[in-house]
């Protein structure tokens, strides 16, 4: 039996069943349902050549095309679904709910699946994901230089009843010319929107979101600009931290980290630092200091953040004596409280 739902109704079975994307591989890389599998019906090449078919000789001649290459992988196709889905029940969705998942949810409907196909496909599952950039939300952002703890700060603000979403754990980079050290390759800006949509479908808007602050780009990733506006509206909570505690935390952090790409991290911002202050940071780490490699780059940080913040209209800074993210956290929701943004 085949289901045509809302994208509504797919998310929230999709809390349960599996998700089979069917669009090509290159399509699922650059986006997908966050739940989704790959199960593509086409591999890259085949979806140009039937493509093609179509564009230089019409519809007919392309279907026929695709249902060549479609017929010998039927068998295949229902069996890997039998493993991804025990209880033959599943979700299918192409990129517009067209020909591709139409076929996959016949061959699996007719080998005895409960087949739930998606109106629209992941097109729709596109516009819901832009829809909750502009939406108008009740953020509160927290700022503060370089080594202020602020991503450690918001899981505790979780356990203290709070909504937070992690901008940086879900785009896989800290924001600077360290951020990729230690952290898995980043998402495609247009996955980024996914996990992070994803995440926002979880929070009530109307209801208090913690933010770290950011800019317009995290890594390679590009922050949604309707959210991003509203987050430098919004009043920043601006952590001041002794600067001896942020450099022990970081030459903490780094102290691991391959030499080389520490050198590379460094070169990376080689013009902003300048020469001399370059070639100190990289005598640094070749000798282990990795507190003076840190002190020399947080010049160069703390001075553009710092230019940065003097541009927001709603700064409040809060002087922090700690680097303990669980003490630190429950003094910034005291703070939020005693200023009315909670």
């Amino acid at each position: 039996m085949v289901n045509t739902i809302t994208i509504q109704e797919f998310l929230k079975k999709a809390e349960q069943l599996p998700v089979l994307d069917v669009r090509a591989p290159k399509e699922f890389e650059a986006g997908h349902i966050p739940t989704a599998h790959s199960f593509p019906i086409f591999d890259d090449e085949q979806r140009a050549k039937v493509g093609t078919a179509y564009k230089q000789q019409g519809h007919d001649p392309a279907v026929l095309l695709g249902l060549d290459l479609f017929g010998p992988r039927m068998s295949g196709f229902v069996k890997e679904a039998t493993k991804l889905a025990k209880d033959k029940e599943l979700l299918v969705h192409c990129w517009r709910g067209g020909m591709r998942s139409g076929a996959m949810a016949w061959l699996l409907d007719f080998s005895g699946f409960n087949v739930h196909l998606l109106q629209g496909g992941y097109k729709t599952y596109r516009h819901l994901v832009l829809e909750q950039f502009s939406l108008p939300r009740k953020l509160l952002i927290l700022g503060g230089l370089t080594g202020s703890g602020k991503t450690d700060i918001l899981p505790y603000l979780a356990t203290l009843g709070q909504q937070t979403v992690d901008l940086e754990g879900l785009a896989s980079h800290k924001g600077s010319a360290f951020g990729s050290i230690g952290m898995a390759p980043q998402p495609s800006t247009e996955h980024f929107e996914n996990l992070l949509a994803t995440e926002l479908l979880k929070h009530d808007p109307l209801q208090p979101l913690w933010l770290e602050d950011e800019s317009k780009t995290i890594g390679r990733v590009v922050m949604p600009p309707e959210l991003h506006n509203q987050m430098q509206a919004t009043p920043t909570i601006a952590l001041d931290i002794p600067k001896n505690l942020r450099i022990r935390k970081l030459a903490q952090e780094y102290c691991q980290t391959d030499k080389a790409i520490l050198e590379a991290s460094i070169l990376k911002i080689k013009k902003r630092l300048g020469g001399l202050a370059t070639k100190e940071a990289l005598a640094a780490i070749a000798g282990g200091d990795m507190e003076k490699m840190v002190e020399l780059a947080l010049a160069y940080y703390d001075k553009a953040y710092t230019f940065d913040l003097a541009k927001r209209q709603h700064v409040l800074p809060l002087e922090l004596q700690s680097i303990d993210p669980e003490e630190n956290a429950a003094q910034v929701v005291q703070f939020a409280k005693k200023n009315n943004l909670l």
